[in-house]
This record gives C-alpha cells, sequence and structure tokens, in this order.
C-alpha cells in the first residue's frame, strides 16, 4: 500500500472484535460500599443497563458494589425508605433505578440515590433515551450517581482516543479509533499504512488533532469526528508535531522543526498565524497547555537530558522555568485540570519508564506505576484518572490508573495499542 487508506464507509463503524476490554488489576484500599436495587424490569435491556452502571461505578475506584440487598424491604410498614435495613449491611448508598418504555425505539431511566448514612435521597434523576443506545444511558446515570455522592462530574460517558498498530504479512497497519471509557463501542476514524501519533481532543470533543505521516514526513491533521472531514492544519517543508489544543479552541500549539531543530510555536486556527515560544539549540517539544490557558509545559533537553519546562504566557520572552529535576529522563507532561500538579514520564534509576504525579505543593515526585515500559499518560477531564500505554513481556495494552491506587487494564484483541487521549466531558 503506498496510498493513505481512509475508508469512509467503515468511518464510524462498530468493529465487531475491537472492543477493549476492561480487567480490574487492583481496587481501592477504602472504597465507598453502594448498592444498586435491583431493575424493575426483568429485560436484557435491565440487564444491559444494570451491567454498564456496576462497570462504571467500580472503574472508577471510589466504590464497592454491595449485592444481596433485595433481601432489605424498600418501604417499612409505614411507607418510609428502609434506611435501617441498609444500616445493617453496612452500606453507605443505595441506587433504585427503574426503567419504562414509552414506545418501541425509547427507553427511561429513573434512578434515586440515598445517602444511608444521613437517611436522606440526595438525588433523583430522569434519563431519555433510545434501545439502540444502552450503554450510553447507563454511563449517563453512572455519572449521575458519581457526582451526586462525591461532588464533582464522573467520566463514564466519555470518549478515549488511541492508535492501533498491526503487522500482517510485513503490511503495517496504523487505525485511529475512539472508544467508550470502558473500552467498548470502538469506531474507526482514520486507516493509513503510514504512522499515525499524537492525537489530542479539542476543548469540545468534536474535533481531533493528530500527527501522520502520509506525505513522506510529520503533518499535523485536524479531523471532524462526526463527518470524518480532515484538513492539513498548515503547509510547511517541515516536519510539524505534537499538537495541543488551547481551551478555547482557538490555537494549537505545535513543534516545527526548523533547520531540523524542534522549537515550540502557537498557531492560530483562524488565520494561521504562527507564534514562536522557544528559541534554542536543543530539542523542545510536547506542549501541553493548562487548563486556565496561561501557561505551556513543554520537553526540552536544553538541560542535558529530558526535563519538562514551563512557559507563562503571560510573560512571553522570559526563559521557560524548569519543573522537574529527580532523575535524567522526564517528559510527555500533562496538567491536572484543576492546575494542582501535573503527571508525566519518568525513567527511574533501573531504566525503567514510569508514569509519575508531581503535585506543585510538594517538592518530590510520586511513581505511580509498576511496569517496564508505562507511556503517553493523558488525564481524564475530571483530573481523577489516568490512562496510559503499557508495553510488558510483548504485552502491548491500555491501563487506566485512579489517582487513589485503583487499577485497571484495557487489553486489545487485536495489534498493539498506544498513544491514548481522554475526551472532554460530555454534556
Amino acid at each position: 500500500m503506498n496510498k493513505l487508506a481512509l475508508i469512509s464507509a467503515l468511518f464510524f463503524s462498530v468493529c465487531g472484535l475491537s472492543d477493549l476490554r476492561l480487567e480490574i488489576k487492583k481496587g481501592t484500599i477504602d472504597p465507598i460500599n453502594i448498592a444498586i436495587y435491583e431493575i424493575n424490569n426483568k429485560s436484557n435491556i435491565s440487564k444491559t443497563i444494570g451491567d454498564v452502571l456496576r462497570g462504571d461505578l467500580i472503574r472508577t475506584g471510589e466504590f464497592k458494589i454491595i449485592d444481596g440487598i433485595e433481601i432489605v424491604q424498600l418501604f417499612d410498614e409505614k411507607s418510609v425508605f428502609n434506611f435501617k435495613g441498609w444500616k445493617m449491611l453496612n452500606l453507605d448508598y443505595v441506587v433504585i433505578p427503574e426503567i419504562d418504555f414509552p414506545d418501541n425505539s425509547s427507553v427511561n431511566l429513573r434512578y434515586r440515590v440515598f445517602d444511608v448514612v444521613l437517611e436522606k435521597e440526595i438525588r433523583a434523576s430522569k434519563i431519555f433515551g433510545l434501545r439502540s443506545n444502552l450503554r450510553q444511558i447507563g454511563h449517563f446515570a453512572s455519572d449521575g450517581i458519581f457526582e451526586s455522592i462525591l461532588g464533582f462530574p464522573g467520566v463514564a460517558s466519555t470518549k478515549i482516543m488511541y492508535v492501533n498498530y498491526s503487522n500482517f504479512n510485513d503490511e503495517e497497519t496504523y487505525k485511529l479509533f475512539i472508544s467508550d471509557s470502558d473500552g467498548f463501542n470502538r469506531k474507526l476514524l482514520l486507516q493509513s499504512p503510514y504512522p499515525i501519533i499524537s492525537p489530542a481532543w479539542s476543548p469540545d470533543s468534536k474535533e481531533v488533532a493528530y500527527v501522520s505521516f502520509e506525505t513522506g514526513k510529520a503533518s499535523v491533521y485536524i479531523q471532524n469526528v462526526s463527518t470524518g472531514r480532515r484538513n492539513l492544519v498548515l503547509k510547511k517543508n517541515t516536519q510539524v508535531s505534537s499538537p495541543s489544543w488551547s481551551p478555547n479552541g482557538k490555537f494549537l500549539a505545535i513543534t516545527i522543526h526548523e533547520g531540523g531543530n524542534p522549537e515550540i510555536y502557537i498557531l492560530k486556527l483562524k488565520d494561521k498565524s504562527l507564534t514562536r515560544l522557544t528559541n534554542h539549540y536543543s530539542i523542545d517539544t510536547e506542549a501541553n497547555w493548562s487548563a486556565k490557558g496561561n501557561k505551556i509545559m513543554f520537553t526540552s533537553s536544553r538541560s542535558g537530558t529530558p526535563q519538562l519546562y514551563e512557559i507563562n504566557l503571560r510573560s512571553i520572552g522570559k526563559n521557560p522555568k524548569r519543573i522537574t529535576y529527580e532523575g535524567d529522563y522526564n517528559a510527555r507532561g500533562s496538567y491536572l485540570p484543576d492546575g494542582n500538579g501535573y503527571v508525566f514520564v519518568h525513567r527511574s534509576s533501573e531504566g525503567n519508564f514510569h508514569i509519575a504525579l508531581k503535585y506543585r505543593r510538594e517538592s518530590f515526585a510520586r511513581i505511580l506505576t509498576e511496569a517496564r515500559l508505562d507511556e503517553s499518560p493523558s488525564v481524564s477531564p475530571n483530573g481523577s484518572m489516568i490512562v496510559y500505554a503499557v508495553s510488558e513481556d510483548g504485552i502491548n495494552k491500555l491501563s487506566i490508573l485512579n489517582i487513589n491506587g485503583a487499577q485497571f487494564d484495557l487489553p486489545s484483541s487485536e495489534g498493539m495499542v498506544r498513544e491514548p487521549a481522554w475526551s472532554g466531558l460530555v454534556r
């Protein structure tokens, strides 16, 4: 193959064997005990939604699902919710879902969340959806349950984008996919015989940017997720790589290889004007915007080894500030949404690559992972989880890590998976 294979017929098609499959690797130490009362309707629809609810809540790393609560009556003899009975089961929260079917194509899910300790109802919501999209109904409900208990948004209804690589009969194929955050409903965005790297979501998750080598050099493209329409963002006779969207969606931070020397630029998407941020003989690359859009973090070798540096965009012209000092390799940084820290790839003294977390208030980095080669961390939009790529013992997979310690693997049924990127919140 010597031509880009954009497969319009397969665009957004569901691939039967393509879903990643969630596997629990490690749970949290002190989870919240929660129970989901059996859904009133005993159908396959109810089972699907119930399974999604349970899986989503477990995957957050915050909850432990307690089964068997149907032995406790919902109401006491005075038609009051039976908090006393639930307390006997050592529950913190109880969810009571109900389903009805207004017509042949629709599903209504109503759910109520009860705080057992405080003996009060804390949420009552209703979700309208289609029978063809049951998993999304479950994802939205689990996000509502999560937020009512923990006080910040859940991410079950978000998406994850990643690259799949395969080599069959010496024919290399790269595919750019998006999936639900639990690995299901994988959909194809792009297929090519040329490498695809550095995918990034726009702030509204309606577009994605990525690097493709289909022209013989690294070039950045923007593609609409719904229509599949794609455009080259900048026509240059040099390498352009590492796109990162500004929070307002109006700019891209990119790396341009001028004279073979990579430098960070800001590209204004409306008129394609460029602002140069770095000017150094070393390698400057992998820019990432802060949530407020006032800072950019990037990887640079200007200290002699790859380290993370930060530019305050309100003080362009001043020297970038170095922000990592532990070890001789710290790269691929991503800010936490609240701005209180950042995650990155750190090489240990043994030569292994791990995902690390550094809070601004702390003088040390926390090593979060244990495999020999962990790479490409991307933070969930609520800041509670990190998705990253793992390569160990010939196995390539994605893994999701809760900052509190729980961990889940998303192994692929085919090929190698790499370069994950978490979407923004879905409203």
